[in-house]
């Protein structure tokens, strides 16, 4: 059963991985054999991220490369680093977003609305489509991208945020049709509320936690570590025949 998950041999580049979700699901990753790139905006937070993993790992598992997700270049740097390092990529996870507006629709403003769908949207299709020829060359490949419930709901509060979520599931959907021919296989996590920074603004406002975790059917709020497992198995041998899904992890909110 080990065999399944074993990701020896395979290099991954995860964005937004010096911290939260995408930290776990590097450390894990290479925990189960991968190498990882830790990425964020900041050089000095993917390289402390990128220490405490292969402290952790025993081996030189992870390296670091900062990467500003709304800018092209830094984007295929980010990729260029990673073939440069490992020689290639096998997994590509899209874990880095943007939500810098917490109100109702009417209220935001044009940069702020872009800003999410550049982000979250437009980043992942440039990042992924300069991974995926040479997964699709070697006809093997994972692409995970890290979307939320959010994109299968409203919201009064994270409207836009929950739009480009959706979107993502849809590209997901895209692109396991066209890259399923040559065995690239792509999918989107949907996690509920998670303790991290990023989503501190939910789960610090008392109401918003309350009613989030009495709707759960764990009646509890998520950690980061919850959501890594699902990813080892997206990127290895065991979710080898799964493709063009949105998988929920929500502590059980959607099925209450």
């Amino acid at each position: 059963m080990a065999n399944l998950f074993n990701l020896t041999g395979k290099s991954a580049i995860i964005t937004g991985s010096s911290r939260g979700i995408g930290k776990q699901i590097a450390y894990r990753l290479a925990e189960h054999g991968a190498n990882v790139v830790v990425s964020s905006r900041k050089q000095d937070a993917s390289e402390a991220a990128a220490a405490e993993i292969n402290d952790k790992v025993g081996r030189n598992a992870a390296i670091a490369v900062a990467c500003n997700i709304g800018a092209k270049e830094a984007l295929q740097n980010l990729v260029d680093e990673a073939n440069r390092a490992f020689g290639k990529i096998d997994i590509c996870i899209c874990n880095a977003a943007s939500n810098p507006y917490f109100g109702p629709m009417s209220g935001i403003s044009d940069d702020q609305f872009m800003k999410i769908l550049q982000n979250n949207i437009v980043s992942n299709h440039w990042l992924i489509n300069m991974c995926a020829p040479q997964m699709r060359e070697r006809k093997d490949g994972a692409v995970i991208i890290i979307s939320s419930v959010g994109g299968l709901k409203g919201s009064p509060v994270i409207g836009a945020y929950d739009i480009s979520k959706a979107a993502d599931m849809q590209l997901a959907r895209n692109l396991a049709v066209e890259f399923g021919p040559d065995n690239v296989r792509v999918n989107t996590i949907a996690p509920g509320l998670v303790q991290t920074d990023f989503a501190k603004a939910l789960w610090e406002n008392p109401e918003i936690l309350r009613a989030s975790t009495s709707r759960a059917a764990l009646k509890r709020i998520g950690q980061p570590d919850e959501i890594a497992g699902m990813a080892v198995l997206l990127a290895s041998q065991a979710g080898a025949f799964v493709t063009g899904q949105t998988i929920i992890i929500d502590g059980g909110v959607m099925a209450a």
